[in-house]
């Protein structure tokens, strides 16, 4: 199947008023392709084998994991070293071409065990990276201690920026075209990969929960004095929190009925299944 996508495809220049010969293309995707990822992957797939470190890749997002007590973070930062010179190597040898300047290194656990971390600054072949105290991974902010408020203070960040674009327009826009607008630059924003703010604390779900009030008073024309519960409820939005749970809840069901994808579903067991879980409430 990868074969007829691939053969058969022509590629042509057209600039300044001029036509370039047209040239078959015998390599490479277009951009955006659904064979992409998928491709990408299989090519990039035995390049960290040989390191057992754990890898995530979705694309060119790549992310190392290497699990280290405390006591031997220099070891690690060792190991993941001298990963990176092989990598490099196999990526030159690719004709392609490795930018530290876009890595990052993020030391993962609870405030107390991250501040006992000396190692700050990790070499990665010419360069020396400072350990960052957060980093973007597919569009989420992960901080070292996994609280997830620099992610929240991102989605409020951007969501109050569209409101501030939107209200000049909002009285010209119909009641459905409102939604809709809302929906896309706002609503998405608070749904997406919602399931990873499970647990957060009060506080960041109550800043959350502000900039959907907004978007919900900016669409009914209501007031900030007036009570947003049945606001809510006209437009049939759940609140943040519960939009959370609902969320979980769905992924929970899909995976117990063979509807979710194996990575979600092998880890989804029933505490009844487990003759060691049985008694737990």
């Amino acid at each position: 199947m990868a074969e007829v996508c691939l053969n058969g495809r022509t590629q042509q220049i057209a600039y300044a008023g001029l036509v370039f010969t047209t040239h078959s293309i015998f390599f490479g995707i277009p951009q955006g392709s659904v064979l992409g990822p998928l491709l990408f992957n299989l090519y990039t797939a035995d390049i960290l084998a040989a390191h057992g470190l754990v890898l995530h890749q979705y694309a060119d997002e790549c992310q190392i994991y290497i699990a280290t007590p405390v006591n031997e973070t220099s070891s690690a930062v060792d190991r993941l070293t001298r990963c990176v010179n092989d990598v490099n190597a196999w990526l030159s040898a690719s004709r392609l071409r490795l930018n530290p300047e876009k890595s990052q290194i993020l030391w993962l656990g609870s405030k107390h065990l991250v501040s006992d971390i000396a190692v700050m600054q990790v070499p990665v072949l010419a360069s020396s990276l400072t350990v960052a105290d957060s980093a973007q991974d597919l569009s989420v902010v992960i901080d070292s201690c996994l609280t997830m408020s620099d992610h929240v203070s991102e989605i409020c960040r951007s969501g109050y920026f569209q409101l501030r674009q939107l209200r000049p327009v909002a009285r010209s826009l119909t009641a459905d075209a409102a939604k809709m607008i809302v929906h896309a630059f706002i609503a998405c924003r608070l749904d997406y990969c919602n399931s990873l703010l499970h647990g957060i604390t009060d506080s960041l779900f109550r800043r959350l929960q502000f900039v959907q009030n907004a978007a919900a008073r900016l669409i009914m024309g209501t007031r900030r004095r007036d009570r947003i519960t049945p606001v809510l409820r006209d437009l049939h939005w759940l609140p943040v929190r519960h939009r959370v749970d609902y969320k979980l809840a769905f992924l929970v069901y899909k995976s117990l009925h063979g509807l979710a994808p194996f990575y979600l579903a092998d880890d989804c067991i029933l505490a009844s299944s487990d003759k060691y879980r049985r008694r737990l409430r």
